[in-house]
C-alpha cells in the first residue's frame, strides 16, 4: 500500500496525540463551570463529578470561573491546551454570548468542540397564588389592555427567560416591563413577596416555591409537559405554538482535543448520568429531561440555539447586564 504525501506528513503529528490519548487520563481533570457556585450548572457538574472520578480513575474537580455572562470561564477553556485535562460544563446562556458580547476573544463554535448535550428543563412563568393569571392568554390579555403596566422578573438581561418574554411580546404585539435581577433567588423572593407581578425562570429555580405553595405555575415552555408539572400546560397547548424555551446543560472540550479522549469522556458522562441515583437527582432537583446526546446532537442543537436567541438579541438590541 502506497501512502500519500499528505498522510506521510501528517503521521508524525498524529503519533504524539494518539499516544497521549492512549495513556489518558493520567492526572486530575478540571471541569470548568463559568458561573458562581450554587447555581444549576454548578449543581449539575457536582452531581456528575463522583461518577466521572469512579469511571475515569482520576480526581475530577469542579472549578467555578464566573464573570462576564459566563464568557470568562468559557474563554479559559477555549484557550486551554487540548490535552483532555480541561472541560467546560455550561448553561443555555452559552448560545447568546456572540450576540451579547460581540468582541469575544474566542470563537464559540471554532474554539470549542461539542461533547455531550446533558439535557434540559423548561422555563416557567410563575405567580403568587393570589394573582389572577390562570393561563398565558390571561397574561397576554392583561399586557394588551395596559402596555408596560404589567411587570415580570428574570435572572438578568439577555438570559433565556428574558428573551422568552421578548419573543412573547413580539409575537403578541404586547409590552411588559422587565425587572432584571442579579440571580434567581432574588427574583423568586420578590415574586413571593409580591414586589413583582410574576417571574420567569427554569423549572428547577421555581420548583421549591411551587412545592411549598408560595408560587403557582402558569405555563411551561418545554416541548411537552414536565412530569413534576403535569397539570401545567405548555405554551403550545395554551394557544402559542412554537414558543419554546428550555434551560440546558452541555459539555465542551478545547478544540483539537483528541477524538479518543472526547469519546471516552462522553461515554463516562453518559454512564454517570444514567446511574439511577444520579438520574433521580437530576429529575428531582433540576427538573431535568435527560438527553445524553453526543456531538452529533449537541452541534446542530447549539447552532439552532445561537440562531434563535442570538437573532432575538440583535433584533431587539438587548444589552447584557
Amino acid at each position: 500500500m502506497t501512502l500519500s504525501r499528505r498522510a506521510m506528513l501528517a503521521a508524525p503529528l498524529a503519533a504524539p496525540a494518539l499516544a497521549q490519548a492512549q495513556t489518558w487520563p493520567s492526572g486530575p481533570i478540571r471541569i470548568i463551570v463559568p458561573f458562581a457556585a450554587g447555581g444549576s450548572t454548578d449543581a449539575v457538574a457536582r452531581i456528575a463529578s463522583p461518577g466521572l472520578t469512579q469511571r475515569l480513575g482520576v480526581p475530577v474537580v469542579v472549578e467555578n470561573r464566573s464573570g462576564a455572562a459566563g464568557s470568562l470561564g468559557t474563554g479559559a477553556v477555549a484557550a486551554a491546551r487540548p490535552d483532555g485535562n480541561t472541560w467546560l460544563l455550561t448553561f443555555d446562556s452559552h448560545a447568546t454570548l456572540p450576540a451579547l458580547l460581540p468582541n469575544l476573544p474566542f470563537n464559540l463554535t471554532g474554539d470549542l468542540d461539542p461533547v455531550l448535550l446533558i439535557g434540559g428543563a423548561p422555563y416557567v412563568i410563575a405567580v403568587r397564588p393570589d394573582k389572577p393569571y390562570r393561563s398565558l392568554a390571561d397574561i397576554v390579555n392583561a399586557a394588551r389592555a395596559a402596555p408596560d403596566a404589567l411587570n415580570y422578573g428574570s435572572t438578568g438581561n439577555g438570559t433565556l427567560g428574558h428573551l422568552t418574554m421578548v419573543m412573547l411580546g413580539a409575537r403578541t404585539n404586547t409590552r411588559m416591563a422587565h425587572l432584571p435581577y442579579r440571580g434567581g433567588g432574588l427574583a423568586v423572593n420578590d415574586t413571593v413577596a409580591g414586589h413583582v407581578e410574576m417571574m420567569i425562570g427554569s423549572a428547577a429555580l421555581v420548583a421549591p416555591q411551587i412545592a411549598a405553595g408560595n408560587l403557582r405555575p402558569v405555563v411551561q415552555f418545554g416541548p411537552e409537559r414536565l412530569p413534576a408539572l403535569r397539570d401545567v400546560p405548555t405554551a403550545a397547548e395554551g394557544g402559542f405554538p412554537g414558543l419554546e424555551a428550555e434551560a440546558w446543560w452541555g459539555v465542551f472540550a478545547p478544540h483539537g482535543t483528541p477524538a479518543a479522549m472526547q469519546e471516552r469522556m462522553g461515554q463516562a458522562l453518559k454512564e454517570s448520568f444514567s446511574d439511577e441515583r444520579v438520574r433521580r437527582t437530576m429529575t428531582d432537583t433540576q427538573q431535568a429531561r435527560l438527553v445524553l446526546g453526543g456531538p452529533e446532537v449537541l452541534r446542530p442543537f447549539l447552532d439552532r440555539q445561537v440562531a434563535l436567541w442570538g437573532g432575538l438579541v440583535k433584533e431587539h438590541r438587548v444589552q447584557a447586564d
